[in-house]
């Protein structure tokens, strides 16, 4: 934060003035002020994004009796938004930090904006498969040049916890409103509104950003990038993301699920390898290209604990959300509205989570409330691990509350711990594989949780089971921000 100097005037003490001077003035911290005109347009884009996860979800069936759908065409419906985003979430960040920021945020508005045009217009399965990758591939492309231009707009840090804190905000209330915007809109139209929705939310992101956000020349200096790695890395994320999603269908031994993990793990593992050779080149000078995710990132401990930090909440909070809602539709007999407001509670902590976070990281940093979001979330799922199928639903109240503020509080915190633990130079990479982490993380969760269910002799015994890996994965992460808090500390 600024301090504003306020210099001796003619008639402040320490000068020959007349007795009749004004009285000295107070030094007073100048409090900088949020400049709210990037932060809506950023926010808007990460809204399209979170909203897009779940608002096609409660217009399913209508897509599959309007188009005539089969199960393995509404599954790349609802998954393959997810996988494309996963998959190409390095390259987004990657052409961010070497084409410009701004630049890739109004490239990926643009097509995942042209994307949900083509879903509203889809006459036949495949068009709309079409269009939901289209909005994955958008998504990868603005989220980490988001998350970047969050870093550069908002270089003092309480305002950029501030800053951080709205956009995640917004992205929390963007992600639960989106079944019961999905339910108003496909009652109220039909399911393609859903898709018409993004139209205008884009146009005023676009028109926002070309106003208030500067743009940033592409660097004179930059390499080029490596096509080896960009095949590696798309081919091994997108085939470990179809994997996770088809697992939880065909099960974790099916022929197609260990082909695609198969798969995935041998490109990631020769990304890996082409990453670390040309990094040394490069560093040699024996070359001009540089590695798409650069091996010394992970050099820092600070960095390497969040993103673990991410995969961790990710794969309880989200694995554990999938779980809840049958919970309630299936165990509870609610209907799908009830269900999404029994919800409520849990997925729009965001609006109590924001403030929170902005105060105690403006003074504290990001680990503390990292660390107590965290503590939080493994309270609120051991009172998971309690619940059966006639539990009240006020009992259970505290369980969604607390793993839901949590979540949301340590997702923030992650947020602001990865861009302060990244070079400004590659804020766009860091940030990508923060998403990435979250993505893989939410991907396993819900795989891994639907299986304990589907294996358990009841329900509820898979829903307990779950709880407590899910605990225990907010745990280890809580385990993993004090340390780095206490090497942070020593270092200082």
């Amino acid at each position: 934060m600024t301090t504003t100097e306020i210099t001796p005037s003619p008639g402040s003490p320490g000068t020959t003035a007349p007795a009749t001077a004004p009285a000295p003035q107070k030094n007073t911290a100048a409090k900088p002020a949020l400049a709210l005109g990037p932060l809506i347009a950023l926010s808007l884009g990460y809204f399209l994004v979170m909203l897009d996860v779940t608002v096609v979800n409660v217009a399913i069936p209508d897509i599959r009796a309007s188009l005539d759908t089969g199960a393995s065409a509404m599954q790349w419906i609802v998954d393959g938004y997810s996988t494309v985003f996963a998959g190409l979430l390095l390259l987004g960040g990657g052409l961010a930090d070497r084409l410009g920021h701004r630049r890739m945020f109004l490239t990926g508005l643009g097509v995942f904006t042209a994307a949900s045009l083509a879903c509203g217009f889809a006459a036949t399965p495949g068009v709309l498969i079409a269009g939901r990758l289209g909005q994955g591939a958008g998504a990868a492309l603005l989220v980490p040049a988001s998350l970047a231009l969050l870093q550069v707009t908002y270089p003092d840090r309480a305002l950029r916890a501030r800053a951080i804190a709205i956009w995640g905000a917004v992205a929390s209330v963007a992600f639960g409103a989106g079944p019961a915007v999905g339910g108003l809109l496909v009652s109220g139209f039909d399911w393609r509104s859903v898709f018409w929705l993004n139209l205008p939310v884009g146009a005023l992101a676009v028109f926002l950003t070309l106003r208030h956000v500067p743009a940033s020349a592409r660097k004179a200096n930059a390499r080029r990038m490596d096509p080896l790695g960009q095949i590696l890395g798309i081919v091994g994320l997108v085939a470990l993301a179809g994997g996770l999603n088809e697992a939880g269908s065909h099960g974790w031994t099916s022929p197609l699920v260990l082909s695609a993990f198969a798969l995935g793990a041998a490109a990631l593992t020769a990304f890996a390898l082409v990453e670390r050779g040309l990094e040394q080149r490069e560093a040699a000078g024996l070359t001009e290209r540089s590695p798409l995710l650069p091996p010394s990132l992970f050099r820092s401990g600070a960095f390497t604990s969040t993103a673990a930090i991410g995969l961790l909440i990710s794969l309880g909070y989200y694995g554990m959300l999938f779980l809840t809602t049958l919970y309630f539709q299936q165990e509870r007999g609610y209907s799908v509205l009830a269900t999404g407001l029994a919800l409520l509670p849990s997925v729009c902590m965001g609006l109590i989570a924001a403030p929170l976070f902005s105060r105690v990281a403006a003074r504290t940093g990001p680990y503390v409330p990292m660390a107590a979001g965290l503590a939080l979330g493994t309270t609120g799922f051991v009172g998971w691990v309690m619940a059966g199928p006639h539990t009240p639903y006020p009992v259970l109240l505290f369980a969604l509350i607390a793993t839901g503020l949590g979540q949301t509080m340590t997702a923030l915190a992650a947020t602001a711990a990865i861009i302060e633990a990244a070079p400004a130079s590659g804020a766009g990479i860091a940030s990508a594989v923060f998403n990435v982490s979250r993505q893989v993380g939410s991907a396993v969760g819900v795989a891994l949780f639907g299986t304990f269910v589907a294996a358990s002799a009841t329900f509820t015994s898979g829903l307990r089971l779950s709880a407590a890996l899910a605990a225990a994965a907010f745990a280890t992460g809580t385990l993993l921000a004090l340390s780095v808090r206490r090497r942070a500390q020593r270092n200082a």
